[in-house]
């Protein structure tokens, strides 16, 4: 569980995020949505300490994150960043960067770190894949690829930041299918998502941001009877049962014309 309590920070003197009070749950998605701009990876980044601390708090566990080192946070959470290089090495080399919290000096990778590594690829469904390069993947697979490197990190919470772009649809819900099965298994998922109907259907938890604060948080539905979205995004968002369960139809509203003085 991360707690995160009256959270600012700041680029030298603009001040970025104001006032975040949240807590994230394992066994959980939470899913941050807002417009371009206002605080949404700025938060996942502050949560791993790549961003410092105005002022507040944030706790992982029972540990204020100013007590953890490097390593001690890496085996807590893991961070999946947006637009991130595929390097030139092998799935299985990149699944095994995961497990470099967990190594004594000297750092070298014991069998049962192959195992967990060679474990994650086959739940990601690469098993067949491990000697390919990650660079020459499909963006998919390599966001596959990527899941099973913060699953055999072994961590409570994982963060993603944005980890449908540049999809196609098919791998986008191929990629949630795999969100919601991780969460099943314990984790907690924290996701940045610009997709709002994608949001509210697979999220125990949606939080809205506007302006470096948080405008609302709450349910799926909770969020959505508030009236929040229509006045962040200027959508409105319906909620339709379909044959395979409930989905989310959004439509940009009117633009309110100027009135001349």
């Amino acid at each position: 569980m991360i707690r995160i309590s009256n959270l600012s920070t700041a680029y030298g003197d603009r001040q970025i995020l104001k006032d975040i009070s949240l807590t994230l749950e394992a066994g959980k998605i939470t899913v941050i949505v807002g417009p371009n701009g206002c605080g949404k990876s700025t938060l996942l980044k502050t949560l791993v300490k790549l961003n410092p601390i105005s002022r507040g708090e944030i706790r992982i566990g029972e540990n204020p994150i100013e007590s953890l080192t490097a390593p001690g946070l890496a085996r807590l959470v893991a961070y999946l960043p947006q637009n991130k290089r595929p390097p030139d090495i092998s799935a299985l080399k990149m699944v095994l960067h995961g497990r470099f919290a967990w190594l004594n000096y000297p750092r070298k990778y014991r069998k049962e770190d192959i195992q967990i590594a060679e474990s994650a690829l086959a739940w990601a469904g690469m098993e067949e894949s491990g000697k390919e390069v990650v660079s020459r993947l499909s963006g998919g697979m390599q966001q596959k690829v990527y899941l099973a490197m913060a699953l055999a990190q072994d961590t409570e919470m994982i963060l993603l930041d944005e980890p449908t772009t540049y999809l196609d649809i098919g791998y986008q819900l191929r990629l949630m299918e795999m969100v919601v099965k991780l969460a099943e298994e314990g984790k907690g998922v924290v996701m940045v998502l610009h997709d709002l109907p994608q949001a509210l259907k697979i999220a125990h938890k949606v939080v809205v941001m506007k302006e470096g604060r948080i405008a609302g948080q709450g349910s799926p539905g909770e969020v959505l009877e508030s009236g929040i979205l229509p006045e962040v995004f200027g959508v409105e968002i319906e909620k339709v049962q379909g044959k395979r369960g409930e989905y989310y139809l959004c439509e940009a509203l009117p633009q309110r014309k100027e009135v001349e003085g």
